[in-house]
């Protein structure tokens, strides 16, 4: 599997987490009023930490842990904001912006540099803290109790579900990773969805992992097709019962696609220069040249 081609999806998801997470700063004063955008800022820091954790990148993972913590306490209390919080909150963001961006360079993200900017930011995140910390502190402000989510069956107590489920993910990223593929790898990848599957009864997380197991169970797919799209959707999952909101578990369009499709998929991001990358990645440039002559075709 293509290494490459997982780190493009992380970062792509990563992107659109650091939008949200830049808007809801610029914007904090008024989102402190709305539950469900603080939630959202909180479940962007907390998926690009779980992705980065799964790919290990310590110093992104690390860097949004700092922010999720800081959200979670946004979340769970009032505080009245100020521009002095705003900055602190811009210059995290600032920070983990930087990481991702360094990660998609043409050099990667070297550790060394990027253990550099995590020591370097270790105390705009301390004082962050101390800052949140001083508002609680003084704060006269109160917040409504949000309405429970709905029980739901789960494992077992002494079971640490997250853990256990990224465990096998990591299992499922080396295989994936493994070349050339051959059958024994896919039937060891099938196994994993089953064991997945016997870590919790929740009706939307086994929908999610029957899908997964059926597109993998798929000669016809390739590891390259299958790897970004079943990784992430599980992941995401994962990322649901981290935060103890398993009801919005759902399988995603691609992994349906997958795992209902007799023929070999090849799924094409929505911007055109990125869809070029995927094809330039599948297909020789005899097969190309082909394609573009259809698509002329077709348009003629």
């Amino acid at each position: 599997m293509d290494q490459q081609k997982i780190l493009g999806y992380f970062i792509e998801e990563a992107k659109e987490h650091l939008e949200t997470l830049e808007h809801g700063i610029l914007e904090l004063e008024s989102v402190m009023g709305d539950q469900e955008r603080l939630n959202e800022m909180f479940r962007a820091a907390h998926s690009v930490k779980g992705g980065a954790a799964m790919l290990g990148y310590t110093s992104i993972q690390k860097t949004a842990h700092r922010l999720e913590d800081a959200f979670k306490i946004l979340r769970e209390n009032p505080v009245a904001v100020d521009q002095k919080l705003e900055s602190l909150f811009l210059k995290g963001y600032d920070v983990l912006q930087d990481l991702v961006e360094k990660l998609q360079g043409p050099f990667g993200l070297q550790v060394e540099e990027a253990e550099s900017i995590v020591e370097g930011a270790s105390q705009n995140f301390e004082e962050l803290q101390n800052y949140l910390n001083y508002l609680l502190s003084h704060s006269t402000l109160s917040r409504p109790a949000a309405a429970p989510e709905p029980a739901v069956a789960e494992a077992p107590a002494e079971v640490d579900l997250p853990e256990e489920i990224k465990k096998i993910l990591r299992r499922m990223l080396a295989l994936f990773k493994q070349s050339p593929e051959d059958s024994a790898q896919r039937r060891q990848l099938e196994d994993c969805c089953k064991q997945l599957a016997q870590l919790s009864p929740q009706e939307n997380w086994q929908k999610v992992v029957k899908l997964a197991r059926q597109a993998v169970a798929n000669p016809r797919h390739s590891f390259r097709a299958l790897a970004p799209v079943v990784l992430k959707d599980l992941k995401q999952a994962c990322d649901y019962f981290e935060l103890e909101q398993p009801a919005k578990i759902a399988p995603g369009a691609g992994l349906k696609q997958l795992a209902q499709a007799q023929t070999p998929q090849i799924l094409l991001p929505a911007e055109p220069g990125a869809a070029a990358n995927v094809l330039l990645q599948i297909f020789n440039q005899q097969q190309v040249s082909q394609l573009v002559r259809l698509l002329s075709q077709q348009r003629g």
